[in-house]
């Protein structure tokens, strides 16, 4: 049976906090059992120093009882009340240091009956020196039973001290185990550490190498997506190209029929009104009259069929040129539309497709001057650089903000999708209130 994968991070935190927990239970275990054994310690110190403080305490009362029986001064009895009176707070002291442990204070209590008999075999001798009685306490000095005593009590503070030093022994060997258990703690802590932090590294390393793997995933989707975009945009732009070809060439057709079976007719007809009106216009005038109107009837429709052929393929540009088309052009729209155009047009060498862009170029912006600018003037600029042309159309209207200009704006973008078919680049600039300026700029090579 096959188990999931777990990441590394949900085994790493869990793993660490783990860790954390336990050094946290060491510490506090190992302080717990620290600070018991150091009051062990120090109670087993009070307790030998107590113990040796009695041993020095009965010595000083005895020596105080020995000078004192000697030589009858009672100055050597001061010391003796002195270390009656410490002796009684000492064993008070003891008592209460004993008193949790029923072996040590059983102890305790022979230690206590022979001090007892002890202070009492001093007092006897002292109080006979006292009355006077120097058989009896001489006596009583010779006998052994002060030295038995004596015996008796060192070895229970002996038995005693033994024990305290043993408890001690036993608080320090209770620390090092503690130190010990510390250490290893530390050191699992440490290990665990290290084996967290590199679980994380790892996870830390993975987590990179997925995001890497990602940016050149989505690097490799968003440059399949540019080369569509650009495929695409390249297949539009031919397509719009083959379009405008096929505009202009169903145009040059329109043009051609236009010219050759229209023109044909109108002229013909022309011809016919005019030999009638040879024949008629003496006899009746009425008739020569109504000949006369049709005539310019026909001289009309002549001219609107010309100007409908140069709309449609301006003739001028493969029998006049650029300039003198780009002149015809201004003119002509300015008769049409009361526009005051000023010209600037330098000679220059260009094929046939580009002048042809050339020239729709400038008719569409006066075509949109007229429509919208509300214009007085405009100013038409062709110079010829070295490499390149540049073209200006620019007037006074009220303007437009360019930002604003839709998708739907095909003027615009019919300008410079030929524009820029023809290795060019256009630019429009205009605020409202300060006209327009179409400018352009385009290679000679075509």
């Amino acid at each position: 049976m096959k188990f999931p994968k777990l990441p590394k991070l949900a085994i790493s935190l869990p793993l660490a906090i783990l860790a954390a927990a336990i050094l946290i239970f060491i510490n506090e275990a190992s302080f717990r059992q620290s600070t018991q054994a150091v009051s062990r310690i120090e109670e087993a110190q009070k307790t030998r120093g107590a113990l040796n403080k009695l041993l020095q305490q009965l010595l000083d009362a005895e020596t105080g009882q020995r000078g004192y029986l000697l030589t009858g001064d009672a100055s050597y009895l001061e010391p003796y009340s002195l270390a009656l009176d410490s002796i009684n707070q000492n064993m008070d002291f003891l008592r209460q240091l004993f008193t949790s442990d029923s072996t040590q204070l059983g102890e305790f209590s022979l230690l206590s009956r022979h001090v007892a008999r002890k202070l009492a075999e001093i007092d006897l001798t002292v109080r006979m020196r006292k009355e006077g009685k120097e058989d009896a306490w001489k006596f009583v000095l010779t006998t052994d039973v002060g030295k038995e005593q004596m015996e008796g009590i060192r070895l229970r503070v002996a038995n005693l001290g033994a024990a305290s030093v043993k408890d001690m022994e036993n608080a320090q060997a209770q620390i090092n185990r503690t130190l010990q258990l510390s250490r290893v703690g530390v050191s699992i802590m440490a290990l665990t550490g290290l084996l967290a932090f590199y679980m994380y590294l790892l996870q830390t390393d993975a987590l990179l190498q997925s995001g890497k793997r990602e940016q050149e995933a989505l690097q490799r989707e968003r440059d399949h997506l540019e080369l569509q975009v650009r495929e695409r945009t390249a297949n539009l732009a031919e397509l719009a190209t083959h379009l405008q070809n096929v505009r202009e060439d169903e145009r040059g057709h329109l043009a051609r029929e236009l010219h050759d079976e229209l023109g044909a007719l109108l002229t013909a007809a022309k011809l016919d009104v005019a030999r009638l009106k040879s024949r008629l216009a003496g006899n009746l005038p009425e008739a020569a009259e109504r000949l006369a109107h049709l005539t310019n009837t026909l001289n009309s429709g002549i001219a609107l069929k010309r100007r409908i052929v140069e709309d449609l393929r301006p003739s001028s540009l493969s029998h006049l040129g650029l300039v003198a088309s780009l002149e015809i052009l201004a003119r002509e729209f300015e008769e049409r539309s009361g526009l005051s155009i000023t010209t600037d047009l330098e000679s220059v060498e260009l094929g046939g497709s580009a002048q042809l862009t050339v020239y729709r170029l400038v008719q569409e912006s006066l075509t949109n001057i007229g429509k919208y600018a509300e214009a007085t003037q405009a100013v038409i600029s062709l110079q010829n650089m070295d490499g390149y042309i540049s073209i200006e159309v620019h007037d006074n209207g009220k303007g437009f903000d360019v930002d604003s200009v839709g998708a739907g704006s095909h003027g615009l973008s019919g300008m410079r999708h030929r524009v820029e078919a023809a290795g060019g680049r256009l630019s429009v600039a205009s605020t409202k209130g300060n006209g327009a300026h179409i400018s352009a700029i385009m290679p000679k090579t075509l």
